[in-house]
């Protein structure tokens, strides 16, 4: 699950850090003060999960010295400076070196809080581009990631594998919670560019003048690179692209077309768009759409990937539990009957949700899954889907999910295994093949 964000507060004067560190933490955030950047800078480093805020007038090594510093050790930390009334040249200096953004004294706690949350929100995305980039470096990782044995699954890891070669312009599509970023990070990571620059834009709930000038600049004095250039190399991301306005959309085609053949840069654009009887075709010029739909990779909805349900509740169940120390729940035969029909309008993102709610319960000793499923649905919305399967499907999903949970919690040991199912060795190592399972995935 996603790490949490921490905000370092580096200040000489007490009382000053600890009113940022209170009022931060009645935010939600969680806070560690530091008393001067020496300090600061052994708690510190290059993947430090969240936020510097530090003054810039300090005994002994100064804020400016101590961002030179934290730059040089991770440039995409972002570094917040407090700086007095009349040092706003200093301010921008420090902006030209690195800082993500600089508060005057005194200043507004709200203004600080608005900052900090977008300042964590940049650094959760460097963080979580880099893990996935460490993890996504090859094709046999980014089949781990991307969960699933179904039918659905192997084409859509086969598609992403050849698309990323030709490192051609994407977009990406499906239902809310299908994991759409996740496969436009592996299409980067698997790519030609997966060493480059990896940038993600937000189209949806900006100002078109704010949006134009964060994708496109101009660059103020001490202000940020614009993103297409941040990006230069290596993959922009534009997440929720059917919300780009039309002036822009005829600026990025134009930078498109500006790119030449194989692209500099290459572009994903995402679409989320749920609005009924409308399509991303019918948000985006012709020829941009077009441009993009050339290399189109549409997600499948969590009910058409069959006994991948099971498969990923019991992994998120089991992460969980570990998480809370508990046990996994144990899910029934009618669950898990339940669990394949269930229309799963939220994806990936629902199951999440009913995973830990279900471990949260079984701590307790009370609840079923099925009071879960029939708790996250309207009234008015059927717990099942209309579609039946045979009931040939339900069993091999259920006993796949078995083996599965067995073999993971006896460590892959088929002694121990043949013992609990009370199976003969070679039924077991015949649906172990049938269900595509390998002992040494559990070792």
């Amino acid at each position: 699950m996603a790490q949490a964000m921490k905000i370092a507060i580096v200040d000489d004067e007490k009382d000053m850090r600890q009113s940022i560190s209170q009022w931060l933490a009645l935010s939600g955030f969680d806070t560690e003060t530091f008393a001067s950047a020496e300090e600061a800078l052994k708690g510190l480093g290059p993947e430090y999960p969240g936020v510097v805020i530090s003054d810039i007038k300090m005994p002994g090594m100064d804020g400016m010295a101590f961002l030179r510093k934290l730059m040089s050790l991770d440039s995409s930390l972002p570094v917040i400076m407090i700086t007095g009334h009349g040092d706003v040249p200093m301010a921008v200096e420090a902006m030209r070196i690195g800082a993500y953004d600089f508060l005057e004294k005194p200043f507004d706690p709200d203004q600080m809080t608005e900052l900090a949350k977008k300042a964590t929100r940049r650094r959760r995305m460097v963080l979580d581009a880099r893990a996935l980039r460490r993890d996504l470096g090859d094709g046999t990782t980014i089949m781990k990631k991307l969960i699933g044995a179904s039918p659905v699954m192997e084409r859509l890891r086969e598609e992403i594998l050849d698309i990323a070669q030709a490192d051609g312009h994407v977009l990406i599509d499906g239902e809310t919670g299908t994991g759409k970023t996740l496969v436009a990070h592996a299409l980067h990571a698997v790519g030609p560019k997966g060493k480059r620059e990896f940038v993600i834009a937000h189209c949806a709930g900006r100002e078109e003048h704010e949006l134009s000038r964060a994708l496109f600049g101009p660059m103020e004095e001490g202000g940020q690179i614009p993103l297409i250039e941040q990006a230069r190399g290596g993959t922009l991301v534009l997440e929720d692209i059917e919300a780009l306005p039309e002036p822009l959309q005829a600026r990025l085609l134009a930078w498109m077309n500006q790119q030449g053949s194989p692209a500099e840069t290459r572009l994903i654009a995402i679409s989320n768009l749920q609005e009924q009887g409308k399509t991303v075709e019918d948000c985006l010029r012709p020829d941009l759409f077009y441009r993009l739909a050339a290399m189109r990779i549409t997600l499948p909805p969590l009910r058409a990937r069959g006994e991948d349900i099971l498969m990923l509740f019991t992994r998120f169940a089991d992460q969980f539990a570990e998480e809370y120390g508990c046990a996994a729940p144990t899910v029934s035969a009618q669950e898990a009957a339940q669990l394949l029909q269930a229309p799963w309008p939220g994806n990936i993102r629902q199951l999440i949700n009913i995973a830990e709610r279900a471990v949260l319960q079984a701590r307790r000793g009370s609840g079923t899954i099925s009071s879960l499923l029939m708790n996250d649905h309207d009234e008015a919305q059927p717990v099942m889907t209309t579609e039946g399967k045979p009931l040939k499907e339900y069993v091999e999903a259920f006993e796949r999910m078995l083996i599965d949970n067995t073999m993971r919690r006896h460590k892959g040991s088929i002694v121990n295994v043949m013992e609990e199912l009370m199976l003969p060795r070679r039924t077991l190592n015949e649906k172990m093949a049938k269900y595509g399972l390998q002992r040494s995935d559990y070792l």
